[in-house]
């Protein structure tokens, strides 16, 4: 099926009540957008391959000099609007229907509407997620299940939604413009800033440098312009979750300094891309199991110290990292250690000055405001605390070799085992997959696939003596599946994806070449 409107063309299924979504005119703003911004677009992909070039032939990475001057320089980024000065507990989770409903009744301050990392972009995920957006701003959201449990909307205090759209990589193969594909960061964008101009509100996902937040600063300014909101009406808040963009922080909030609140501390992403970035660097690089890397190791500690100091520094929020525990209502025992976990993590956080943190589940927004309630009282952030002793260098935000802990055979199958449970997850259209009591989304696969690459090619040594080969990940790779297949059964085994997720896995964890994104070769898999 095709419809088109100008140069624009969708070429996805049609979807229930898309009509309502995919109208003419928010065609053709989509349009004007991809028009307008593609070039910068492609251009700024282009400087992520030569910095990560420069930094594979350096094996450094340093805060840029030429910027020096905005960083030395006395400037505060545009006062909040009043729905983002509290935020002191986020829920995230995809923008389905029923998961809508319950972040609406969840009892945070925000909820991250999730268009990325928790959402698989098949195209009814897309145009769905965007209807029920427009359902809830209209107040008619609700939802019955297969089985006739009914789902509506009860709090009386509803979260801000702060919509997160894709990454600048990824395009949107279903929406093309003179054949050309649009980026889903400005399918998603578009469709929600058309749609629902009045609440503006943005996360901004893996930027990899203040470049990549001026090209977001200039769509908000153009889009605004030409849908006669008023310059500013646009928040964002950028997750820094890369890297080079954790070098970056000071630009990247001046760049978007009229429509940007805060950063967040998106810590996963972050562990994923510095595996990337320096997965050809030597020992000096090898990260520990991923359940060993916590927030007190000396590198995670300087990142998350730096991103507060930053933001207070120039007026802006900072909000803390995901706690992905899901509780159990089956074993009163992992609950209460897992709780005990969160508890110390959002501590840890509140005391450090984050003027809020994110969780996963509805369970744990009562705990996360327990915890911030009692460090900010009734402040509603911590803006105050400016954190001017803070001092991080380049070495030490780049000293993963001071992290504890061991590569182990058991951190090798977990890895496996939740890559590959992750990857069928997402392939069979849930973005969002709860494994082993955690929320996983992409990011937990990117971990596991680029620390399983990275062990691979720099011929790690496991702590018990054995030595990561290709072949023993193939070996573990195929006794992980039986486990598998031994706990769902065989017909829902059978009935999964199971073998394109190990198609996929093998490939971005083992090829020679590393894949720059996993969701890349995946997408291609789903409709």
């Amino acid at each position: 099926m095709a419809s088109t409107t100008s140069s624009i063309q969708i070429h996805g299924y049609p979807v229930d009540r898309q009509d309502e979504v995919l109208t003419p005119e928010a065609l053709e703003f989509i349009a004007a957008l991809h028009q307008e911004f593609e070039p910068t677009r492609q251009e700024l992909l282009a400087a992520r391959a030569e910095r990560r070039a420069e930094v594979a032939r350096t094996g450094r990475l340093d805060f840029l000099a030429e910027t020096a001057s905005i960083r030395e320089a006395d400037w505060s980024v545009a006062e909040a609007p009043p729905a983002l000065v509290d935020r002191r507990v986020e829920m995230t989770g995809p923008t389905e229907r029923k998961m809508t409903i319950n972040a609406l009744n969840s009892g945070a301050k925000v909820w991250l509407a999730d268009f990325e990392d928790a959402s698989t972009p098949t195209w009814h995920n897309v145009v769905a997620g965007q209807l029920n957006l427009i359902d809830t701003h209209a107040g008619k959201v609700e939802f019955t299940s297969p089985e006739g449990k009914e789902y509506r909307v009860t709090a009386t205090e509803l979260p801000t939604i702060v919509v997160r759209p894709r990454g600048w990589h990824l395009d949107e193969r279903h929406v093309t413009v003179n054949g050309a594909p649009v980026a889903g960061a400005l399918v998603d964008f578009g469709l929600y800033f058309f749609h629902n101009p009045s609440v503006p509100y943005f996360y901004l996902p893996k930027l990899e440098s203040h470049r990549e937040a001026r090209l977001w600063n200039d769509v908000f300014t153009y889009a605004q312009r030409i849908r006669n909101v008023p310059h500013g009406s646009v928040r964002a808040t950028v997750l820094i979750e890369t890297i080079t963009a954790a070098f970056e922080m000071e630009e990247i909030l001046y760049e978007l300094r009229e429509h940007i609140s805060g950063l967040n501390a998106g810590r996963w992403d972050y562990l994923f891309s510095l595996i990337k970035y320096f997965r050809d660097a030597g020992p000096a690089f090898v990260l520990p199991d991923r359940n060993s890397v916590t927030m007190t190791a000396p590198f995670m500690r300087a990142y998350t110290e730096l991103l507060v100091a930053t933001c207070h520094r120039r007026g802006a929020f900072a909000v803390g990292g995901m706690a992905a525990f899901i509780p159990s209502r089956r074993d009163p025992e992992v609950n209460e250690k897992a709780m005990a976990k969160v508890r110390e993590d959002k501590q840890r956080e509140a005391e450090a000055g984050y003027d809020g943190s994110w969780v996963a589940h509805p369970d744990l927004v009562p705990l996360c405001r327990e915890v911030f309630d009692g460090v900010l009282g009734d402040r509603p952030n911590q803006l105050d605390r400016t954190r001017d002793e803070v001092k991080v260098t380049a070495a030490e935000l780049l000293d993963v070799a001071s992290t504890p802990g061991e590569s182990t055979e058991a951190g090798l199958r977990s890895a496996v085992s939740v890559g590959l449970q992750y990857i069928e997850s997402w392939l069979r259209g849930n973005g969002a997959a709860g494994i082993n009591n955690l929320m996983e989304d992409a990011a937990t696969a990117e971990i596991s696939r680029s620390q399983i690459w990275q062990w691979v090619h720099g011929s790690v040594q496991l702590a018990e003596g054995t030595t990561v080969t290709d072949q023993l990940v193939r070996t573990v790779v195929e006794e992980e599946l039986a486990k598998i297949r031994e706990t769902v059964g065989a017909e829902a085994y059978a009935d999964g994806r199971w073998d394109q997720a190990r198609s996929v896995f093998e490939q971005v964890a083992l090829a020679d070449d590393f894949v720059d994104f996993l969701t890349l070769p995946a997408y291609e898999l789903i409709d």
